[in-house]
């Protein structure tokens, strides 16, 4: 009777384990892809120049695909069970490229891998993409872009972008919502910037496609 007792009792406890042992299922964010073109053949004339993009650097925090926190003071932490589907420099990549390619305002855009050879090399930086739990929750995105021309090598562009996006709830996919938009925001407002500057430069115009 003891046996069998004993015997049960292994049985419960190896249950228990097996059952506390079950991995929890993460869930995986990406940010917004743009789909199909966003104003292409719009203008005649788009500049005569061949972009190209380098990867985004940034801190091996952001090389990571864990969504990553923090509270009021410098310490951070990262989810778990919460993740990017890709590191967020490259998925910011990703989503910079499509846009460029996508506004028709440049004769190539092309990554910095490629074979082909540009007039100008557009570079970024990511320094955040995190929740922030302080006074209020907000979702914090910052990134810089600069522009070089790869004749002369000269920094002859730059933007600068950071904003704290407020977050209605602690729920995650709530705070993955606002740092997408935030970063959309942001891209957005380099574009347009970046536009503006070979819209104004002199250069533009008589620089030629090598």
């Amino acid at each position: 009777m003891k046996r069998t007792v004993s015997i049960a009792a292994l049985i419960l406890c190896l249950g228990m384990l097996s059952a506390c042992g079950a991995a929890r299922p993460s869930k995986y964010y990406q940010l917004t892809i743009p789909g199909g073109t966003n104003g292409a053949g719009a203008d005649p004339a788009p500049y005569s120049v061949t972009l190209l993009l380098g990867r985004m650097t940034t801190s091996d925090l952001y090389r990571d695909d864990r969504i990553v926190y923090t509270f009021d003071g410098p310490a951070m932490g990262t989810y778990e069970y919460h993740r990017w589907a890709e590191p967020p420099s490259e998925m910011i990549d990703d989503v910079m490229l499509r846009d460029l390619q996508s506004s028709g305002r440049y004769q190539n855009v092309l990554p910095l891998r490629s074979d082909a050879r540009g007039d100008y090399l557009l570079r970024g930086h990511l320094y955040d993409l995190r929740e922030i739990d302080g006074k209020a929750l907000v979702a914090r995105v910052t990134f810089e872009f600069d522009l070089c021309d790869v004749k002369t090598g000269n920094i002859v562009w730059n933007h600068y972008y950071s904003h704290d996006d407020p977050v209605s709830s602690r729920d995650v996919s709530e705070v993955v919502e606002a740092l997408d938009r935030n970063v959309q925001r942001g891209l957005n407002e380099v574009t347009d910037d970046l536009n503006r500057y070979f819209l104004t430069s002199s250069s533009a115009s008589s620089t030629t496609i090598r």
